[in-house]
């Protein structure tokens, strides 16, 4: 009997410590140096986004109609699904220099037949010049185009943009409502980990990315 409670203790101890060996594994608390990053970035970047519904080769189109087409006098109807692939430059020119490009969609939420429309945007800014070539921003938020100064946060990013968050700001530069083409200036401002020492870039119009210390900024 007393070998019986020897050996069920020992196979409760035994599991006991198996049980605090696995929790103490699963996770575990680091610094920002563990992964190789220094010291986190406020960097703010400055961009045209050029939405193009006509000519050869439009960067949106509708993927999905809204039930409510022909019935609303919306030019986008409550429930339609918008996909886009849309230039970013430096200037408000579309021929101006393209530093990347913008991939996502957006949806028509607002159940009112207005000019005006309310979307919820999801994208992507894939940055392909200057020290952020290979790296991305992700947004997700409401977008009322009507408003003057539109605001969107940043959820995440890769690359130079890694444990990103922050918030956007657009502003309608111009637009052809005959047309549906659109051009938005955008003010980005992201806290970030870079993994280079590189503090500014400078394009050849004077444009630029600017990446300074948190302490103090925004």
């Amino acid at each position: 009997m007393a070998y019986s409670k020897t050996l069920l203790s020992i196979a409760f101890f035994a599991t006991f410590l198996f049980s605090s060996f696995v929790n103490a594994t699963y996770y575990q608390n680091i610094s920002p140096s563990f992964l190789g990053f220094k010291q986190e970035k406020l960097t703010h970047i400055h961009f045209f986004l050029h939405d193009i519904v006509t000519g050869p080769k439009p960067t949106v189109i509708i993927s999905s109609e809204s039930p409510l087409n022909g019935k609303s006098k919306s030019p986008l109807p409550f429930g339609a699904i918008v996909v886009l692939e849309d230039p970013l430059t430096v200037g408000p020119e579309l021929k101006s220099n393209q530093i990347g490009k913008a991939q996502g969609f957006y949806l028509t939420v607002s159940q009112d037949a207005v000019l005006e429309l309310e979307l919820v945007m999801g994208m992507t800014f894939a940055f392909t010049e200057g020290i952020y070539n290979g790296s991305t921003l992700s947004v997700l938020g409401r977008n009322t185009i009507g408003a003057p100064i539109r605001e969107m946060p940043i959820i995440g990013g890769t690359g130079e943009f890694r444990f990103a968050r922050g918030f956007l700001q657009a502003k309608t530069h111009s637009v052809d409502y005959h047309k549906g083409d659109a051009h938005v200036e955008y003010d980005v401002y992201v806290f970030h980990y870079p993994s280079t020492s590189t503090s500014q870039e400078i394009f050849a119009d004077g444009s630029r990315f600017t990446t300074e210390p948190m302490i103090g900024k925004i």
